[in-house]
C-alpha cells in the first residue's frame, strides 16, 4: 500500500497540488490522467521518493519494494543490458555481485566460505537463480532480441534503451510499480504484450499514459487530476469519463432547480417584504434563500483542439500503385519487393515491429528518398500532405509560428491564419512564438495545422501521437475518422488504429507484406497464430545459422 496524506507540492509561489489524499492498494492498476501540465509526472515522482512534498507525507507499507520507470537513458551505458535490467531489484544484484567478487577470489578464505553461504541463503530466497531468465524473458517480450541481451547499454539505440529501463522496472515483481508513459516507443505488438503482463500483475501498479485504449485494458481505477486536486473513480478510463460527464450533468440540473427555486424566493421577498401580514413569510424565506448554495463547477482544465482536415478536391479512382519496391537501410533489408495498389476511401494502418521499414516507405512515397528498385505512381487528383517521423529539420528557424504557417497558407491574412492556430491551442501571443523554443507537444500542432491548411486529399502520419496529450490525441483520433480522403499512417495508438483503419498492412521483419482489408482487432485475433507461428520460425532460423 502506498499513501499520500495531506499532500502540497509547491513551484515557488504555485501550488500544483493542495491537500491531497488518496491510498493506492494491492492488487489495483491505477490510472493517472489530466491535462498537460496538471502534475501527472511530478506526482509520480512524489510517490516514488525522487521530490519531497512542501507539506504531508507519502506513507509506505514498512518492507515494500517501490519500482519506477528511469528517465535517464545514459545512466546505465556500462553496464551490460542483463545486468541494467537485473539491477530493478538492486539488493539482488548486490547479493549477486558480492558472491561472485567472494567466488573469483584468489585466495578464498574461511571468512569468505562463510559469508557466501549466508549470500547463497539469501540470493535462493530471492529467487536469484531464475533472475537472468527472468529478465531474459522481460526483454524479449519488450522486443530486446536475445543477441543484445549481452551486449553494453551504451551500444543500443535510444529506442531499444527505453524498452530496457522498462525491463528493469518489471523486473522481480515490486510491490508498487509506477510507470510514467511506458508506451512511449513501443510497438503495437510490444504494447500488447505489456498490457498483459500489467494484467496479470498481483501488486499495485500505478501509471501515467497517454493511450487511452491502454488505460482500458490495464486499469482498475483512474485518478484525476485537475486544479491541483486528485478525485479517484472506480473504474478504467471510459468509465471515469462517463462517470465524470454525469456527475457534471447533475451538478448542472441540481443547479438549474435551486436557481429556480432561488428566483421564485426572491420575487415573493420583493413582493411581500413590505406587507405587514406577509412580513413573517417573506423573512422566513430569506432566511431560506441564505442557506442554498449552488453547486461549485469549476470548467476542466482541459483543452481539446480543433482538428478537421478538409480535402479542397475530391479524390479520384485511381490513388496510388506501388509495384516491387525494396529498400536497404544500413545493410538491412527493410522493404523487399512489396506491391499494393491504394483505393479511393481506403484509410490504411502500416503496422509491424520495424519502425524504419514504415518511415522508409512513406518518405519514398513522398519523394524524400529514393527506393533500391521498383516503382510507384500517384492519381493525377492526387494532393498529399505529410507528417513525418522526425520534423526537427522543420523548426530550426527563427520564423514565428504564424509566419510559418502564413508561408504555407494560400490565404495569406494574418487574421485568418492567427484564427486557424486559435483553433489549434496557440491563442494569444502564442503566434508569436519562435518555432525553435517549441515544446514537442507545440510541434506537433504545428504539423498538423501545416497539413490541415494544405487542404490534401492524401494525408499521410508517420507516428503522430507521439508528444500529444490524451486531449490532442482524441481529437486527431475524431479528425482522422471523418477525412473524407485517403489515409496511410503508422500509430502506437491501439484506439486510433482501430476506429480509423479499413485496411491492415504489415511490414514483416524480413521486408515483406502482409495486406488485410479489416480493422485491427480483427486483424490481430485473426492472424495471432500465422505471426507466431512467423516469428518463432524466424526465431529457430536466427538460432541455427
Amino acid at each position: 500500500m502506498i499513501e499520500a496524506s495531506g499532500v502540497t507540492y509547491r513551484v515557488g509561489k504555485k501550488a500544483l497540488f493542495e491537500d491531497v489524499n488518496i491510498k493506492f492498494t494491492e492488487g489495483n492498476c491505477y490510472g493517472i490522467i489530466g491535462a498537460n501540465g496538471a502534475g501527472k509526472s511530478t506526482f509520480l515522482k512524489i510517490l516514488s521518493g525522487q521530490l519531497d512534498t512542501t507539506n504531508g507525507q507519502i506513507i509506505v507499507t514498512p518492507g515494500e519494494r517501490i519500482s519506477f520507470l528511469e528517465q535517464d537513458h545514459f545512466k546505465y551505458d556500462e553496464y551490460t543490458v542483463l545486468d541494467t535490467v537485473i539491477m530493478g531489484n538492486k539488493h539482488l544484484y548486490e547479493v549477486m555481485k558480492e558472491k561472485d567478487a567472494i567466488y573469483e577470489k584468489p585466495d578464498f578464505s574461511d571468512e569468505d566460505g562463510i559469508r557466501a553461504s549466508e549470500l547463497e541463503a539469501e540470493f535462493a530466497e530471492m529467487d536469484g537463480w531464475n533472475a537472468e531468465t527472468e529478465a531474459e524473458t522481460l526483454l524479449t517480450g519488450l522486443g530486446i532480441e536475445p543477441a543484445l541481451h549481452h551486449e553494453l547499454m551504451s551500444s543500443l539505440d535510444g529506442n531499444q534503451k527505453i524498452r530496457v529501463l522498462l525491463a528493469q522496472a518489471l523486473f522481480g515483481s515490486p510491490d508498487i510499480l509506477l510507470l510514467d508513459e511506458p508506451t512511449n516507443h513501443l510497438d503495437l505488438d510490444a504494447i500488447e504484450w505489456l498490457e498483459e503482463f500489467l494484467i496479470e500483475f498481483k501488486n499495485t501498479v500505478i501509471v501515467v499514459s497517454h493511450d487511452r485504449y491502454f488505460l482500458n485494458k490495464v486499469c482498475t481505477h483512474t485518478a484525476d487530476i485537475d486544479y491541483g486536486k486528485i478525485q479517484l473513480y472506480s473504474g478504467n478510463y471510459d468509465f471515469w469519463y462517463e462517470s465524470s460527464q454525469l456527475i457534471l450533468q447533475q451538478k448542472k440540473e441540481a443547479n438549474k432547480k435551486k436557481e429556480e427555486q432561488i428566483k421564485e424566493l426572491k420575487e415573493f421577498i420583493s413582493r411581500f417584504s413590505a406587507n405587514a401580514s406577509k412580513a413573517k413569510q417573506a423573512t422566513s424565506r430569506k432566511r431560506a434563500l441564505e442557506k442554498i448554495e449552488l453547486e461549485d463547477i469549476r470548467p476542466s482544465s482541459r483543452k481539446y483542439p480543433y482538428i478537421d482536415f478538409r480535402p479542397e478536391r475530391e479524390i479520384g479512382n485511381e490513388v496510388l500503385t506501388v509495384e516491387n519496391l525494396s529498400k536497404t537501410i544500413n545493410g538491412e533489408k527493410v522493404l523487399d519487393n512489396i506491391s499494393f495498389v491504394v483505393n479511393k476511401g481506403d484509410k490504411i494502418a502500416f503496422v509491424g515491429s520495424n519502425e524504419n521499414a514504415k518511415t522508409a516507405l512513406f518518405r519514398i512515397l513522398m519523394e524524400e528518398d529514393e527506393p533500391d528498385s521498383g516503382v510507384y505512381k500517384w492519381g493525377i487528383t492526387t494532393s498529399r500532405a505529410y507528417f513525418p517521423f522526425d520534423s526537427s529539420e522543420e523548426f530550426k528557424s527563427d520564423y514565428t509560428i504564424t509566419e510559418w504557417l502564413t508561408g504555407y497558407s494560400d490565404e495569406k491574412d494574418v487574421t485568418y491564419v492567427r484564427g486557424f492556430l486559435g483553433r489549434m491551442l496557440f491563442s494569444g501571443e502564442d503566434g508569436i512564438k519562435r518555432l525553435s523554443v517549441l515544446s514537442g507537444g507545440e510541434r506537433v500542432r504545428c504539423m498538423l495545422s501545416k497539413m490541415m491548411i494544405s487542404k490534401a486529399n492524401v494525408l499521410i502520419f508517420d507516428e503522430p501521437t507521439n508528444h500529444l496529450d490524451m486531449e490532442s490525441i482524441t481529437a486527431l483520433n475524431q479528425g482522422m475518422i471523418k477525412f473524407p480522403g485517403v489515409e496511410l499512417f503508422s500509430c502506437r495508438d491501439h484506439q486510433v488504429v482501430q476506429t480509423t483503419a479499413n485496411r491492415i498492412m504489415e511490414i514483416l521483419p524480413d521486408g515483406t507484406l502482409i495486406d488485410k482489408v479489416t480493422t485491427y482487432d480483427e486483424y490481430l485475433e485473426a492472424d495471432a497464430d500465422a505471426r507466431k507461428r512467423y516469428v518463432y520460425t524466424n526465431a529457430n532460423d536466427e538460432d541455427t545459422n
